[in-house]
């Protein structure tokens, strides 16, 4: 199962194709637009989440809230297009008037992009590495959730840190207390410490980046491999995640701190039960072993940089003639962090999905879930 999406910020819309779909998964319209929902809120997100309300338009590949082993097209309108017409035009001639972006922002995709494609207006290329492309991620990561519920695989995520305010280790929490935080914290202080820290930095033209942690449960253990690097489940995950803008490191289980520890401090233990099987005392691997999942939950953290574009802009070089100058201002957000993990359990639950498809296959719903019991039959005797 994988996906491509197509569309610019300020055009007509957003549009993302997901194939490798099996028959009969139930899908409904509430399953997608909850998550396109739920990355447009948060605590610092901008003005441009006061204009759209992102909604799918599911165009092929589902009949009477079921898949048909088809594509399944879904399109997000943006609603901001109307405003931007004379600027977006598929056809014509660019206006005499059109004020290009001359001004590239440190840390975006505007200067290399210009220089990679020769273009003279920055907008060539900032419309489309723009974070809005991520509400079409979004949509398509929704039917491959869809198809993991049916796996009876759940993924969800949580903000860990923004800023310079971090939430440390706490008791049990649920999905419930993580979506009433309003930067999708399930810690009441790190809540709270988190949307003062956005608040400073909004009063000082400044953005943010930050943490945030995805979790999947009720894997199988096996998906992926250990045959070759490409294959291993662990190397299509970090592919994934790094697609997402902004995303400078991805870590599973302990990540960094695995580096300085003992193997005896790493190493999950491995046990056996008449009535569980195979299981592991802890999980600092993450879930993953060798390239495959453990049976663990998989948790992956993913650091997120502050956004480029800057209220108070850093220095630039205007391309037209090479003098400094501040760089250009687009509509933004102080802080995209919580969004960011609405769209990393996309990517996850895309690549969770291909895993499962790769394994068990991908026609019909109904054979999928018979291999699958059948495998975990087996391991279950071993």
């Amino acid at each position: 199962m994988e996906f491509v999406t197509a569309g610019e910020s300020h055009g007509p819309a957003l549009t993302a194709i997901v194939t490798g779909v099996p028959a009969g998964v139930h899908l409904e319209q509430a399953d997608v637009d909850r998550d396109l929902a739920r990355r447009q809120k948060g605590y610092g997100r901008g003005g441009r989440m006061l204009i759209e309300t992102d909604r799918a338009l599911v165009q092929s590949g589902v009949r009477f809230s079921h898949t048909l082993g088809t594509p399944v097209t879904l399109q997000v309108v943006n609603d901001d297009f109307p405003n931007w017409t004379g600027r977006m035009d598929v056809f014509g001639q660019a206006p005499e008037d059109l004020k290009r972006e001359v001004q590239p922002r440190p840390g975006h995709a505007d200067l290399v992009g210009m220089l990679k494609t020769d273009s003279r207006d920055a907008r060539d290329i900032l419309e489309r590495s723009s974070a809005r492309e991520t509400a079409a991620r979004v949509a398509a990561g929704a039917v491959a959730k869809a198809f993991l519920r049916e796996m009876g695989v759940e993924v969800f995520s949580y903000v860990t840190r923004i800023g310079a305010a971090q939430m440390q280790a706490s008791g049990p929490f649920g999905i419930d207390d993580i979506e009433a935080s309003e930067v999708r914290c399930p810690c009441a202080s790190a809540t709270q410490a988190m949307k003062e820290q956005i608040d400073e930095a909004k009063h000082n033209g400044e953005s943010l980046g930050g943490q945030a942690v995805v979790v999947a449960r009720g894997l199988v253990p096996g998906l992926g491999s250990y045959t070759s690097g490409r294959n291993r489940l662990s190397s299509k995950l970090g592919a994934a995640c790094f697609a997402i803008p902004a995303i400078k490191a991805v870590e599973i289980g302990l990540g960094t701190q695995a580096a300085g520890l003992p193997g005896s401090q790493v190493h999950d233990g491995i046990v056996w039960s008449e009535e569980g099987g195979y299981d592991r005392t802890g999980n600092n691997a993450g879930g993953l072993e060798g390239g495959m999942t453990s049976g663990q939950p998989l948790v992956l953290t993913l650091s997120m940089k502050p956004i480029p574009t800057l209220m108070k802009p850093l220095m630039t070089v205007n391309t037209d003639t090479h003098e400094p100058v501040k760089a250009s201002k687009e509509r933004s957000d102080t802080c995209a962090v919580p969004a960011m993990g609405v769209v990393a359990e996309a990517e996850v639950a895309m690549v969770l999905a291909d895993a499962y498809t790769q394994m068990f296959g991908d026609s019909c719903l109904a054979d999928i879930l018979q291999r699958r019991d059948a495998y975990l039959a087996r391991i279950a005797q071993r």
